[in-house]
């Protein structure tokens, strides 16, 4: 089985939430450190211009989006699963949940911390087209109250003793809630401790969460992850499912964009549409032909 590799860089929040899915997983997986800021040459190789953080790459398939690298890995790698008690539909369907917990963290951490670089915070005012960044400073008081209205909801699923979220087991539900959490203990410091620390039992989950780890962590070079896609041919297609209301054809020329925030579309060969995931057929001159995908779930598709 080709490996896993990892394209990120080491504060991203979203980038945590899949190490903790590999570390669930106990898995083997290489590092590629990509830029915090843009350009980013050698990951839009891969990924046609998506430009989010992580890409989990398997030679030459391109996994966009920390809620699409879970279903993959949980497709290759069932063992432990990461959907234990509720199932997937209502597991996936938080990672959705896990965007609105991670808004006003992100937005406090560019507002108090002005310890930031400024070309991260420049980039990130294009990037999150979806926040007012002029309103950020009279919003404060607002903005942790809103984190800790998230910080009491996980709390309260604590609070019949269990150790994880949906029972005895972690899964992607405890990645999610923890990303945001990991972000906060990062970016806003003692004000975030002060502010979690009455959430008893979520002091304890959060201990249980750090003992997992990142799995089996070592380092590769992006031109080398650039010439494994070269080297490698991508998994057969799933197909497209003739009964989605878009009516697209396999083969056809379509467009995908996140429908949030940094809306780079990536236009490609239509290989896979179902309820699950898009897929497309892309070449560049770097990476060679490649399959990028696509959770369905926060993503628009159209013909090119």
């Amino acid at each position: 089985m080709t490996g896993l590799i990892l394209h990120h860089f080491d504060l991203s929040p979203y980038a945590e939430k899949v190490r903790t899915l590999l570390g669930l997983k106990g898995l083997a997986w290489r590092s590629v450190q990509i830029p915090m800021v843009m350009p980013k040459p050698d990951l839009t190789a891969l990924t046609g211009g998506y430009r989010k953080t992580p890409v989990l790459q398997i030679g030459a398939d391109i996994y966009c989006d920390s809620n699409g690298i879970a279903q993959e890995l949980e497709r290759r790698h069932p063992e432990p699963t990461l959907f234990p008690g509720a199932g997937v539909g209502l597991g996936l369907a938080l990672g959705l949940w896990g965007d609105r917990f991670f808004e006003p963290g992100a937005s406090l951490a560019m507002t108090v911390n002005d310890q930031l670089p400024a070309e991260l915070v420049r980039d990130r005012r294009e990037f999150f087209t979806h926040m007012d960044f002029g309103s950020f400073r009279a919003r404060i008081p607002e903005l942790y109250s809103q984190l800790r209205v998230h910080l009491a909801l996980l709390e309260r699923q604590l609070a019949d003793g269990r150790r994880f979220m949906f029972g005895a087991q972690p899964g992607f539900a405890d990645a999610t809630a923890w990303a945001p959490i990991w972000m906060g203990h990062g970016f806003l410091g003692a004000s975030f401790g002060e502010l979690s620390a009455p959430f008893a039992g979520l002091q304890r989950w959060q201990e249980r969460m750090r003992a997992i780890g990142h799995g089996q962590r070592s380092e590769l070079d992006a031109e080398e992850a650039l010439a494994i896609a070269r080297d490698s041919r991508a998994a057969a297609p799933a197909g497209v499912d003739e009964a989605d209301p878009l009516q697209l054809r396999a083969g056809q020329g379509v467009v995908v964009t996140p429908d949030d925030y940094g809306k780079v579309p990536v236009t490609g060969e239509l290989v896979t549409l179902n309820t699950s995931e898009v897929a497309l057929r892309r070449r560049d001159a770097r990476a060679g032909d490649v399959v990028v995908h696509f959770p369905r779930l926060g993503y628009t598709i159209a013909a090119a």
